[in-house]
């Protein structure tokens, strides 16, 4: 496939129009309910990360919402994750055993959604292989005014950068100027698809329309998450299998 070729060279792969119109549609809609069920609860859902490197890209304000495991609100949601276009695009990607860590939803709002800084996503969920991958799936368009994904090209071939968490804007992510990345826009229904050694980050939304994203991280059957991550990691196998998995694992009793 195209994309492979191109998420091998440059750490990234866009693949248009894995959703349908129909299919976007139902999952924008209980996107949006998540979104208006958390709010009513008066749950805590910004995710906007505080420091420095924060700091010099926002402004008073700005947030973005967020909520782990969408497929555990919405069996839309779940059945998204199972849709075969989807997963095909993943397979060419980590291999036939695909594992789900796992989802989450970012919103950005109009002129005040939030920005993330660059950084590497192995910190925060390393496995013993590296195969971990993340699928964002566009639920709204998405442009640079909006607050995009934005990528170095190639950082991913760098391997475990240190300090590479984001938050402190250290010196392994000042080699990689957010302001020079690369931006990757995208329409509602496609998915962008990076390694988690890819070097990324987003800008703020400063437009008139709101951002909706939902971030898939999955990482083949032979892998496994490292020993001593806090990190939620549903283990649910979306296609193939399990090679890993053993019986306390799989939440049996001793």
């Amino acid at each position: 496939m195209e994309h492979q070729s191109r998420f091998e060279r440059d750490g990234y792969a866009l693949v248009k129009g894995v959703f349908g119109p129909d299919e976007i549609g139902a999952m924008e809609r209980d996107f949006d309910r998540i979104v208006r069920q958390l709010l009513s609860r008066g749950e805590q859902v910004d995710a906007t990360w505080n420091g420095a490197a924060t700091e010099a890209l926002a402004r008073a304000g700005d947030q973005v919402l967020h909520t782990h495991n969408v497929q555990k609100y919405s069996h839309v949601w779940l059945t998204a994750l199972l849709a075969p276009r989807f997963l095909d695009a993943v397979e060419a990607l980590i291999g036939p055993d695909i594992i789900l860590h796992h989802t989450k939803l970012f919103q950005k709002p109009a002129q005040h959604g939030a920005p993330f800084p660059m950084h590497q996503d192995w910190p925060y969920f390393p496995t013993q292989k590296d195969t971990m991958i993340a699928g964002i799936i566009h639920v709204s368009e998405a442009t640079d005014q909006m607050g995009c994904l934005r990528v170095w090209p190639g950082s991913h071939k760098e391997g475990r950068l240190a300090h590479a968490h984001g938050r402190d804007g250290g010196e392994a992510m000042r080699a990689y100027p957010i302001e020079k990345a690369t931006a990757i826009e995208a329409q509602a229904g496609d998915v962008v698809f990076f390694p988690y050694l890819t070097v990324h980050g987003s800008m703020p939304n400063r437009s008139e329309k709101t951002r909706k994203t939902v971030l898939c991280q999955l990482y083949a059957g032979h892998d496994q998450i490292s020993p001593g991550n806090t990190h939620p990691d549903e283990r649910m196998v979306l296609r193939g299998w399990n090679h890993c998995m053993g019986r306390e694992a799989a939440g049996q009793a001793a």
